[in-house]
């Protein structure tokens, strides 16, 4: 009998624990690139001699000067809620008033503030991919209803305009994410046809991420456009080198960023970062000088993948989808020959794996290991 009551009362609480919502549920769980240290050290190898092709990183990382001032944070003090010196070395980069920035804990965290501020239960969203997930994620959690509008293989994934057009009229959307240049596509739009779409639906938010636009030579910025409901989102993390530390920025009209502001968790970029982002800024040339190493080794990579018989689809950035047949068991081979690729089910794309560019030394181990195990 005891042990009957027991179970009943079990049972009670169970039912009676905390409910979450109900979006929370149908939010599926994020997939991206880099090192899983659990998955590494599970395959017996150390994560310092596996190379990472998975990750969309200037492989040159933060300039001397950069590491010198982290060095040289206090780590005992809070950071500046208002990030004032990061703002104002920004705006005289960007040419823009600093009332118009919002720094972030990288791009990822805007993406999120944005659908925190723009999104509600019912809020019709679409995003352009395929694509950076946590787009439709961050829509998703806040009840959105997410209209997920793809580009094709067989036009080497480069988005059909007037296609994307049609859907702009015929859904009315008060939300559209879209990446320029596209992750993982590495193609793009000309910002002009951002700037069109954005005039003629101006009661529709336009979510511009460009985390990858220092790696597209020649191409434009939405921001030589600016809009009232244009929102470009940019990631220091990438081009600048300083993933491990998370930092990003937001640039639109003053009544977007002060909203966005709104919603943002206080000290939300870290004192070490906003240094590191001022003195990245100030030493500009050392980013331009490693891109175009970048850019070049790019190159040479392409065409070393199609000597072996992996033809690249044709990309904007220094980063390219291979298709491979089976991208799970591909990704794997060469994992356990600490050599590490983006395997793309999660964007959709289970045949195709992203490679990105590293320096030439790496390539040379990477074309091996494509040669000895597939």
């Amino acid at each position: 009998m005891t042990l009957v009551l027991d179970h009943v009362q079990r049972e009670m609480e169970q039912s009676m624990s905390p409910e979450p919502r109900r979006e929370v549920l149908g939010v599926q769980p994020a997939v991206h690139g880099s090192l899983n240290l659990g998955e590494v050290q599970e395959l017996g190898l150390c994560p310092k001699n596996v190379l990472d092709f998975s990750a969309n990183i200037n492989p040159y990382g933060p300039s001397p000067a950069v590491r010198a001032a982290v060095a040289r944070v206090p780590l005992d003090l809070y950071p500046d809620r208002e990030c004032l010196e990061l703002r104002a070395v920004l705006a005289e980069s960007l040419g823009v008033a600093p009332t118009r920035i919002l720094p972030g804990n990288g791009a990822s965290e805007l993406i999120w503030l944005a659908a925190l501020a723009f999104v509600r239960p019912g809020s019709r969203v679409l995003v352009l991919g395929p694509t950076f997930c946590e787009y439709a994620r961050a829509a998703a959690l806040l009840g959105a209803c997410v209209t997920n509008w793809r580009s094709r293989e067989e036009t080497s994934f480069v988005p059909d305009r007037e296609e994307i057009a049609g859907h702009l009229e015929s859904l009315r959307p008060q939300v559209v994410f879209l990446c320029n240049p596209n992750n993982p596509t590495g193609a793009v739009l000309p910002p002009e046809t951002i700037a069109a779409w954005a005039r003629r639906h101006p009661r529709t938010l336009f979510v511009v991420d460009e985390a990858y636009l220092p790696f597209a030579n020649g191409l434009g910025s939405a921001l030589a456009h600016p809009r009232e409901n244009v929102l470009v989102l940019r990631s220091m993390t990438k081009d600048f080198g300083l993933a491990g530390l998370r930092l990003g920025y937001a640039v639109s009209d003053e009544r977007v960023i002060a909203l966005l502001r709104r919603v943002q968790p206080p000290w939300s970029v870290n004192a070490l970062a906003q240094v590191a982002g001022v003195v990245a800024l100030r030493d500009s040339s050392y980013r331009q000088r490693s891109l175009e190493l970048v850019a070049r080794a790019k190159q040479d990579l392409a065409v070393g993948l199609a000597r072996l018989g992996l033809a690249p689809v044709p990309s904007a950035t220094h980063f390219f989808l291979v298709r491979v047949g089976d991208g799970a068991a591909f990704r794997m081979t060469l994992l356990r020959r600490g050599v590490l690729v983006r395997d793309c089910a999660s964007f959709g794309l289970p045949d195709y794996v992203r490679i990105a560019a590293r320096r030439p030394e790496e390539h040379e181990r990477l074309l091996a290991v494509v040669r000895e195990g597939v």
